[in-house]
């Protein structure tokens, strides 16, 4: 239903995403708004490792709210505060996609709604309809 879209005719990915996802015969869509690193407790770890592990744990509790998994992820938009390390956003990233590409697009931004947030998830993800 999801299938990464790799033109020989363009240069390869930069990282570990798709260039472009089609989806065809979605019977249903989740869309995310921006998942901050807020623990289930109500705290927000310092580092951005942490915040990244977070942040993918709350969207996994999502998809599998929405019976999805993280292989009907099909966009992630990430947003880090500018100045921070990328490697720990990006391989926190791959650890929860466990090699599924989706389309991705990292952002910088100078700051986010609080000030203790360094980082942000938004992603789309197409599912047919649950077993």
């Amino acid at each position: 239903m999801n299938r990464p879209v790799v033109p020989a005719s363009i240069s390869p990915p930069a990282a570990a995403y798709a260039h472009a996802v089609l989806t065809e015969g979605a019977g249903r869509m989740l869309h995310t708004s921006g998942v901050v690193p807020i623990a289930t407790d109500g705290s927000v770890p310092v580092s951005i490792g942490e915040q990244a592990a977070i942040v993918w744990a709350n969207i996994a509790a999502m998809l599998a709210e929405a019976e999805m998994s993280m292989s009907d992820i099909v966009s992630v938009t990430t947003y880090v505060v500018a100045g921070e390390d990328l490697a720990p956003v990006m391989a926190a990233r791959d650890a929860a996609l466990g090699g599924h590409l989706a389309a991705s697009t990292l952002v910088t931004v100078p700051e986010l709604a609080r000030p203790e947030w360094r980082m942000e998830i938004a992603v789309i993800a197409a599912a047919g309809s649950p077993a």
